[in-house]
């Protein structure tokens, strides 16, 4: 399993949770054999962070302010964005605009009024087609936050095409896969493909053309099976779930691998393939 080149296309390496820890992380991801993380910002205070990080691990990084961010957001923040991606527009490492997209499920479970959810939705939409906008002025493909909003994002892009990328985390319909891939992005599997109970999930990374999958790990979310809590657990340890890392990826590809029937060795090259297709600047980075 070391043996084989694994990238990651979602870690989240500058997050808090690894405060205590960051080099010993991308250490260890680097010892299980994973050459390459993909680092998304998610709002614009963390653009330089990222940028910075990115560099000082030998990975690749992506600007963009997540929709969960934009409510905190100022206006001028896709100003920012704008600048920063003119700034390092001669940046191997800048690979995507992300992490971007829609959340509808926080926007319901977060609002208990028409009106707030109206406005909600409005402005994540606005950001969102905004830094779509900004994506195909610059070039580079997107890494897309997809939580209950496949059709919503597939509407977008309809509106302002760009040159595909990845839909983290996808867990939509088989159409809206299809719809995705058709538009020339890879799908993104991780820790929830572990769990039995995705059924969905499973069965379209089961099922998908193996073309259109990759990997991430979402470190420090989504943790995989092995690392999950139940709820009497989480209350009895008061842990949650234990934090995720990139060097579980070698063990997540594990599933991939069952589910297609697939050698671990072949299932690092096809992801690893798909991930620079993907993202075309990666064979720089790799190099």
């Amino acid at each position: 399993m070391i043996g084989a080149m694994w990238i990651d296309t979602h870690c989240h390496l500058d997050a808090p949770e690894f405060d205590p820890d960051r080099d010993a992380v991308a250490a260890r991801a680097l010892a299980a054999g994973v050459s390459l993380l993909v680092l998304p910002a998610v709002e614009a205070a963390h653009f330089e962070a990222v940028r910075e990080l990115a560099h000082r691990t030998g990975n690749a990084y992506a600007l963009g302010i997540h929709p969960l961010y934009v409510e905190r957001a100022h206006d001028d923040d896709l100003d920012r964005l704008a600048a920063a991606l003119q700034a390092h527009r001669d940046d191997p490492r800048l690979v995507a605009v992300g992490e971007i997209g829609l959340d509808h499920a926080v926007l319901v479970a977060g609002s208990q009024r028409q009106p707030e959810l109206v406005r909600g939705r409005e402005r994540q939409q606005r950001f969102y087609l905004a830094q779509l906008k900004l994506a195909r002025d610059a070039g580079l493909p997107v890494i897309l936050h997809v939580r209950r909003s496949a059709d919503g994002l597939l509407q977008g892009l309809r509106r302002v095409q760009v040159g595909g990328g990845i839909a983290h985390a996808f867990n939509g319909s088989d159409a809206q896969a299809a719809e995705f891939t058709r538009r020339g992005f890879r799908l993104g599997f991780g820790g929830a493909m572990t769990h039995e109970r995705a059924r969905q999930i499973r069965h379209l990374a089961a099922s998908l053309p193996q073309t259109a999958v990759v990997l991430e790990t979402d470190a420090p979310d989504i943790p995989p099976q092995w690392l999950y809590r139940t709820a009497a657990e989480r209350a009895a340890d008061g842990l949650g779930h234990l934090r995720n890392e990139p060097a579980e990826l070698p063990r997540i590809a594990q599933t991939l691998a069952a589910l297609r029937d697939w050698s671990l060795e072949h299932t690092a090259q096809i992801t690893s393939a798909n991930a620079a297709a993907a993202l075309p600047r990666l064979a720089g980075v790799l190099a």
